[in-house]
């Protein structure tokens, strides 16, 4: 292997001569089961690897640390840039935070892998064709994770998408496809509705997608894409989403493949990454020797192939796949006639290790060329737009479960002001001016103030005074939006209903 200072997006790797430092983390639950598994097999394949070990997870939340990681591990993480990590168990209860999301927001982990694949007829699935890779957003939408509770009836969940994170994962899913020989990259948002984030997801997905003409491209809105992606998987390839969409999708089409449990996931970014199985740590059948390891074994091949251990990777997966084609099968995917003999965690990875060096005859042996790594993201040049303050929406809380007293109140304390008040929504649909007796509300208003002459620019401090008036008529603030305009534009959507 060529040795690299610096990480190198596309690398062709011949011949392995270093060992690569990476951190494993055995997790809980069905943890360190699979992980043994994994490790001994990974051994037996010739894996060049040196193994730092950490402890995260449920002990580590019940020591009083509610991120369930120690500084100590975070060290080894930044030596080794590379983790194989187990699932864990994360505590019922309020105050401890997601390891996962955190170490992904952390590290920087921006894109999340995950290949799902049919192995009919040795996997029972009704999709025997399907191939789908689908790269989800892991850093931003609702997973930002920034919520408030605003009254006693209300909570919010704000969702964040940025230009530059977009435009990462995006042409990460390109780079992707083209790396891979895939022949095409397929988005899916709901800009029908959100026309402002997921419009700009689908907006940067058509700007960078011009740049490979090679490849073919076509967007969804998320409903019918999904309903379409559980009903022919076969119509999609490579699929790029923001989080949520991509968090909840990636586990339906792991799913329709045949089992939750033959999935493994790489998250990667700039110089990290981290690889796992899609599943939990089944505390159910901890210690039992039933776990299937495949979801953290196929997680380790990706790592291989990150790495730059190509060959080896490849040997795993063909023995793995050649295993299950000879009906070697753990009890979870284990089904009579099809399936030989039904073997426990140990005793399946010792059937992989007997299998190394073959290939699978009816299932596609794999082989790796080359690896896509990560690449140094380069932000596209725009020029700043011209952002001009026009309004504000100020949040209230009232009882009073009618908008026309609301109103009457706001402007009987600012009658003399620039700003005055357009309109008031509750739960995003408008209720004021003219607005329906049927419309179910909440106490939880958002009062929009503009001036008469639409895009007039105002300062800020007629924001302030405008909340001085409110404030001192008894007005309850609970929270506010500037409104602007960017180059002559409004950077705000309407009302439901406006």
């Amino acid at each position: 292997m060529k040795i690299y200072e610096k990480p190198n997006p596309f690398l062709l790797h011949k011949t392995i001569l270093t060992m690569t430092k990476i951190t494993v983390a055995k997790g809980d639950g069905i943890g360190p089961e699979i992980m043994d598994a994994t490790l001994k097999i990974l051994n037996a394949a010739g894996a060049k690897l040196e193994i730092e070990e950490i402890e995260i997870g449920e002990k580590v939340y019940l020591n009083g640390n509610s991120a369930g990681i120690e500084p100590s591990a975070w060290e080894s993480l930044r030596r080794t840039r590379v983790f194989l990590k187990a699932p864990i168990t994360t505590p019922q209860g309020g105050g401890f935070k997601s390891l996962n999301v955190t170490t992904r927001k952390v590290l920087g982990l921006y894109a999340n892998v995950r290949p799902c694949v049919s192995y009919h007829p040795f996997v029972k699935t009704k999709h025997p064709i399907m191939d789908v890779v689908i790269i989800r957003e892991n850093e931003e939408d609702l997973y930002a994770g920034i919520e408030h509770r605003q009254t006693d009836e209300v909570y919010q969940c704000l969702k964040l998408i940025s230009r530059p994170g977009t435009e990462k994962i995006v042409r990460y899913a390109f780079e992707y496809a083209k790396a891979y020989n895939r022949k095409k990259v397929t988005c899916f948002t709901k800009d029908n509705i959100m026309k402002m984030t997921d419009g700009l997801f689908h907006k940067v997905f058509d700007e960078i997608g011009a740049e490979y003409p090679d490849i073919q491209k076509e967007h969804w809105i998320v409903d019918i894409g999904a309903a379409k992606l559980a009903d022919t998987p076969e119509l999609f390839d490579v699929i790029v989403m923001p989080n949520l969409y991509g968090d909840i999708l990636s586990d339906v089409a792991a799913q329709i493949t045949g089992s939750v449990g033959l999935a493994g996931s790489a998250n990667i970014g700039e110089g990290f990454a981290m690889f796992e199985a899609i599943h939990g740590s089944a505390p159910r059948i901890a210690g039992q020797n039933k776990a299937n390891p495949s979801g953290l074994l196929l997680g380790a091949i990706q790592m291989l192939v990150h790495i730059g251990q190509l060959d080896v990777a490849a040997k795993v997966q063909n023995a793995w796949l050649r295993t299950l084609e000879d009906g070697v099968h753990t009890y979870d995917i284990f089904e009579k006639g099809v399936s030989k003999e039904q073997k426990g965690t140990k005793e399946f990875a010792d059937a992989i290790i007997e299998r190394l060096g073959q290939s699978p005859s009816l299932l596609k042996p794999v082989t790796f060329n080359s690896a896509l790594s990560s690449f140094s993201y380069k932000p596209m040049v725009h020029q700043p737009e011209k952002r001009e303050l026009v309004g504000v929406d100020i949040f209230m809380q009232s009882t009073d479960r009618h908008a026309e007293n609301l109103a009457k109140r706001i402007q009987n304390a600012s009658p003399n002001l620039l700003l005055q008040l357009q309109m008031i929504t509750n739960r995003g649909t408008k209720v004021w001016p003219n607005g329906f007796p049927e419309t179910f509300c909440t106490d939880h208003w958002r009062c929009r103030f503009k001036p008469e002459n639409v895009g007039t620019e105002i300062s800020y401090d007629q924001v302030v005074k405008l909340m001085q008036e409110l404030n001192s008529a008894g007005l309850d603030i609970i929270k506010t939006e500037n409104l602007y305009y960017f180059d002559g534009k409004p950077g705000f959507t309407a009302a439901q209903g406006q």
